[in-house]
């Protein structure tokens, strides 16, 4: 199934390709860093890369943004808010929030695969206020209550 969402490219984005599938079975799609010049992050340090893209997704959808495993395990290079939420009522530039959390600096060059977007379905919550909550056998257990 796919979802038509409009996009526009921005000026300093017009020249890189739009996001695509690297495979038939790809669940997300890669987003290229729409710099400039170089940005070198230091190990512990963080920036928000442009990708030169605008978008406006259909009603009752978000776009995730995710790491690259590929990154993440040979470099350290994570996202800081993971996944990262594109509403769909945004209309501004998308822009990745990158973590160096490896050990060396980190250099972003135009056109580098950064991070990869899947497009979600979102269903809305509505709060039900209640007394009490039903009793389960976990209760209030967590951080880590079920590994011990």
């Amino acid at each position: 199934m796919s979802v038509r969402v409009a996009v526009t490219r921005l000026p300093h984005g017009r020249d890189l390709a739009l996001p695509a599938y690297a495979t038939g079975g790809a669940a997300g799609l890669d987003l290229l860093a729409a710099v400039a010049e170089p940005v070198t992050i230091a190990p512990g340090a963080r920036a928000l890369i442009p990708t030169g893209l605008a978008i406006a997704l259909p009603a009752g959808y978000e776009l995730q943004v995710r790491p690259r495993s590929g990154l993440a395990l040979r470099h350290g290079i994570v996202l800081a808010n993971s996944p990262g939420t594109i509403d769909e009522d945004y209309r501004g530039e998308i822009g990745v929030i990158v973590l160096n959390a490896g050990t060396e600096a980190f250099t972003i060059t135009r056109g580098l695969r950064i991070a990869q977007a899947v497009l979600a379905p979102v269903t809305r919550l509505a709060w039900d206020e209640v007394e009490s909550l039903g009793e389960t056998a976990r209760g209030a257990g967590g951080f880590g209550s079920t590994g011990t």
